[in-house]
């Protein structure tokens, strides 16, 4: 096992765990909290594999992570209280599964003989973001990525390092130069709580005594 699959395993189950931690907040009960789980941590790479026509999808034809996201969540679901409280070590972990999850869509593109910048980029973010998507669309929220902190983004530049350095180091460096710069990112936009910029819509108010 390469240290890139320690990171995706990591990154599952910090996936799964904000998953479950959605659902538990949604007063979901254990089907429906282990149903966001799977989502959250598989869910990216699903849509990436039928995006690029893979069928069936990775995550159904070998269910190791889903199995992981499964016991995360049951785990999560037993002992939520006392795991609520390890919020600086799950946002850790959700940085480094972006990372790798980035990492890994950008190089699962260039396995399909993909090469277009937009492609490999788009997949990387696919992959790292789109179960957050679909978690927050089953729960009937607005997907976090749309809204608050530096996330998507952090997958984009990830995505361009990616590209980048593959043209000069080859593939195995930019899989990790991807991983790291997604990484740092996130992290660094946690620290300083960095958000992108938003419209300001400026209400004009009546004067109901008139």
């Amino acid at each position: 096992m390469n240290l890139m699959s320690i990171f995706e395993i990591i990154g599952t189950i910090a996936f799964a765990l904000s998953g479950c931690m959605v659902g538990i907040s949604k007063e979901m009960d254990l089907f429906g909290t282990i149903v966001l789980a799977v989502t959250t941590a598989v869910g990216g790479g699903v849509l990436r594999d039928i995006l690029i026509g893979i069928h069936p999808p990775a995550a159904f034809v070998n269910p190791f992570f889903a199995t992981i996201s499964i016991i995360t969540a049951v785990i999560v679901f037993i002992f939520y209280d006392k795991l609520n409280k390890l919020n600086n070590i799950i946002q850790i972990s959700d940085a480094i599964g972006l990372g790798a999850f980035a990492a890994i869509g950008c190089s699962v593109a260039i396995k399909n003989n993909f090469t277009s910048t937009f492609i490999i980029v788009s997949l990387g973010l696919f992959t790292g973001v789109g179960g957050g998507i679909l978690r927050d669309v089953f729960a009937q929220e607005i997907p976090f990525v749309f809204k608050k902190e530096i996330y998507a983004v952090a997958c984009i530049v990830g995505g361009l390092s990616f590209v980048a350095v593959r043209e000069h180091f080859g593939d195995s460096v930019a899989l990790y130069v991807c991983f790291l710069v997604t990484f740092i990112v996130r992290i660094i936009s946690m620290k300083c709580n960095l958000q992108l910029p938003k419209a300001r819509i400026r209400i004009k108010q009546e004067n109901l005594t008139k």
